[in-house]
């Protein structure tokens, strides 16, 4: 049976990596003690796999950190910053570029295509010398041999590597990364030969940068790379894999071209319309990797309309040469729903977590070869028709409200300029206020707490003196530092997500189903199986309390609905738009009922915003029409005085800036120090932005504490491009994975530096 995963979550069922990295990075363990957590987890996988019946299984896709900073490492494309003399990139190095360290700072992060997984983004110029300096893709494959598992070793792709590069700093951002080509092909054949000597007969490279809308230069790099690589390849059967879109008609005759390659994957659960170009013309003799079971979301594979697309295909490429596939990654999946013993019984029949969809690839593997599992498909049909039928999934007043929406468009009836005006009346703050974007860190003491209270062992009255004194405590820090606007530190809240959808319905939670995000960060998107709506108040109780103990303004802190969409397993029986709206709806009634309470300044974070653009250009109007008039929504009601902040972090935002203006926020604080202020080359471009703004100073997710120098050197290249009287002071991100022992510092050099600005503005009228 002809059965292929293209890549597994690292993290473990339980985060075992997770842990086992941070106690690495806090020196309590060893390398070898971060290697064994390592070497056990990918033991494990691939024995799960074979045990699940999988005939293409993948290594190579397990990472200490990210797959994009492993080929980097594998490249020996070390920025000079990091003191990197040659020889194989051990941890130390490694580490650094993805977190920095106490001298130079980190890579850019930047999210993987419009998933909430982000990559380094590697920086690379003429000047690099490129040299097979990891050897992890060959030690892996020997690895899950010597455990007696053939495996498909991935690598990421040539052509896409180059494509998601940047250039390094001190190169013209007009640098042409595919100038590189010839320079990196000779390691990937260093690589390819070790594989082929080790034993390998498959090899996997994912160039998801098909997807995307190419010109016929990149194009081009494509059909250059993969022919030089030709000789090299011979005696190999070679994937390339593609996903998360359509392929255009042009990169599919590209693909099917290529020199060398015997097989080809594609994402068929969001690439439909790609059914349609194999049906119209397949390359006879090769490899259809069909990836029909999706690796996005978590609900149960429709079985019978998988195998139905599966035969029609069939019916083109050949019997022997159609595999079946998951559309990409399950990188981008929890784990397994055997760690969910308490998730609702009926809800949970709905799902297929990612060691679930490795039973529903081979059951569709087993069917198409003959063997079909009667039971296994009765019992699927069985959970997708309870699914549909269940009424705890439709509210009819909930769809009526979202539906009214679609026809209007809402708009705050004054004008940004004049709402700022106003609101400095009533706020009365100095030029280049400072604030936070919300969270404080949560440290040990407070997660026991909120632990405890959710497992009953603490009464509701001791949780909330518990909280109440966490948020006194960063308060009262707060105004020691002189920060202008403040927040409540957010010590209630485990996810900025899944604290809100525990109090919507619609809504439910898994235990375990943990995601990477990042690193060793990961997340537990929510799972979004119904209609939604606010039954009560969410957060106004936490923040009246937080401006009680204050006399400085206080911000209520909410997430969006577009990030609240985005950031959980939306369901997908009906558009994603409709979801959104309905999410809307509740947040404006957050909005109101915090305005009523007393509170001010409102930031409705909408992080994920980028993040859900469609690939592919001639789809992204529609959807930052919805986005942003969702985002409007919530906060349509307020009076003038009332200031609307939102957030968004690590995205490309640049060709979005007409969409941020669009959405008429009051203030945006930003993403800016750790992509290299690329955000503020759209202002010296000559977008105008007259609402009040706050790209980041300094780099939260590496603590490193930057100097007040080098912050009012940052906030003096913010001055050169944008007006004096709307410039915010804040960090790029959320303090919450942060210690203290970096955060107070930090913030103590942000507020000296504004206030360095501050009086060097006034001496200089």
């Amino acid at each position: 049976m002809a059965s292929h995963i293209v890549g597994y979550p690292r993290m473990g069922p339980k985060r075992e990596l997770k842990f086992a990295l941070e106690s690495f990075w806090d020196g309590k363990s060893s390398a070898e003690d971060l290697q064994k957590v390592a070497a056990d987890l990918r033991s494990s996988i691939w024995n799960q796999m074979s045990s699940a019946g999988i005939k293409y299984i993948p290594s190579n896709t397990f990472s200490y950190y990210d797959q994009v900073l492993d080929t980097t490492a594998m490249l020996g494309a070390v920025p000079p910053r990091y003191g990197w003399n040659g020889g194989e990139i051990g941890f130390d190095v490694y580490f650094s570029m993805a977190r920095g360290n106490a001298s130079v700072p980190a890579m850019e992060m930047t999210k993987w295509f419009d998933t909430n997984y982000h990559y380094i983004v590697p920086e690379l110029g003429p000047d690099v010398k490129f040299t097979y300096a990891s050897h992890k893709a060959v030690t892996e494959y020997k690895e899950a041999k010597a455990l007696g598992v053939e495996t498909v070793p991935v690598l990421v792709g040539p052509v896409s590597y180059l494509l998601l590069s940047k250039p390094a700093k001190g190169v013209e951002k007009t640098f042409s990364l595919l100038s590189l080509l010839d320079k990196i092909l000779p390691v990937y054949k260093e690589v390819i030969s070790e594989l082929k000597a080790a034993g390998a007969s498959w090899i996997q490279f994912d160039e998801p940068t098909l997807v995307l809308d190419l010109d016929s230069t990149k194009l081009q790099a494509f059909t250059a790379a993969y022919s030089e690589l030709e000789s090299t390849l011979s005696g190999l059967n070679v994937l390339v894999e593609t996903y998360f879109a359509d392929l255009p008609a042009e990169q599919y005759k590209t693909l099917t071209s290529l020199k060398g390659v015997t097989a080809y994957g594609f994402d068929l659960v969001r690439g439909e319309k790609t059914v349609d170009l194999i049906k119209g013309g397949f390359p006879q003799g090769k490899y259809l990797f069909a990836g029909v079971v999706d690796g996005r979301n978590i609900w149960a594979n429709d079985l019978a309309a998988s195998l139905s697309t599966l035969q029609t295909l069939e019916g083109v490429v050949g019997k022997d040469k159609l595999v079946v596939s998951t559309s990409c990654s399950l990188l981008h999946t929890a784990v397994d729903l055997v760690n969910e013993p308490k998730l609702d019984v009926e809800i949970k029949s709905w799902l297929a977590f990612a060691a679930q969809k490795l039973y529903e690839v081979n059951g569709l593997a087993k069917a198409l070869a003959g063997q079909k599992d009667e039971d296994f498909f009765s019992a699927n049909a069985q959970a997708l028709a309870s699914r549909k039928s269940s009424p705890r999934v439709t509210n009819k007043d909930v769809q009526a409200a979202a539906a009214a929406l679609k026809g209007s468009d809402h708009r705050r009836a004054t004008n940004v300029s004049a709402r700022l005006e106003a609101q400095q009346k009533k706020l009365n703050l100095p030029i280049l206020p400072t604030t936070t974007i919300g969270s404080f860190p949560q440290t040990i003491e407070l997660r026991r707490v909120r632990r405890e209270y959710k497992a009953k062992k603490i009464s509701e009255e001791e949780y909330v003196k518990s909280i109440k004194e966490e948020i006194n405590k960063v308060v009262k820090l707060q105004e020691e530092l002189d920060i202008d606007v403040l927040v409540h530190g957010e010590p209630e809240r485990n996810d900025m997500v899944e604290y809100f959808g525990e109090q919507l319905s619609g809504f439910a939670f898994s235990a375990n189903g943990w995601v990477q995000s990042y690193g060793s960060r990961c997340v537990k998107p929510p799972i979004i199986y119904g209609d939604v709506s606010r039954p009560n108040p969410m957060t106004v109780f936490w923040s009246s309390t937080a401006q009680s103990m204050t006399s400085r303004p206080m911000k209520g802190m909410l997430t969006g609905p577009v990030t609240i969409l985005n950031w959980s397993f939306v369901r997908n029986d009906q558009p994603r738009f409709e979801t959104c709206y309905q999410i809307a709806l509740a947040i404006k009634d957050e909005v109101e009922d915090l305005e009523k309470a007393g509170i001010n300044v409102i930031q409705i974070d909408e992080a994920a915003l980028r993040e859900g653009l469609p690939l592919r250009k001639s789809e992204q109007a529609f959807y930052l029409d919805w986005a942003v008039h969702s985002f409007r929504i919530t906060n349509v009601g307020v009076q003038d005085t009332t200031q609307i902040h939102t957030h968004m972090c690590y995205s490309n935002f640049n060709d979005i800036i007409n969409s941020i203006i669009d959405m008429d926020a009051d203030v945006i604080t930003i993403e800016n120090s750790r992509s290299d202020e690329k955000l503020l080359s759209v202002f010296r471009e000559g977008v105008k932005y007259g609402a009040g703004i706050g790209p980041g100073v300094y780099d939260i997710h590496s603590p490193r504490i930057p100097s007040t120098e080098e912050i009012a050197d940052r906030i003096n290249k913010m001055l050169a491009v944008l007006e004096t009287n709307i410039l915010w002071v804040n960090p790029d991100c959320g303090l919450k994975t942060r210690k203290y022992t970096e955060v107070k510092p930090a913030l103590q050099n942000m507020v000296a530096a504004a206030k360095l600005l501050r009086s060097q503005l006034a001496s200089a009228k």
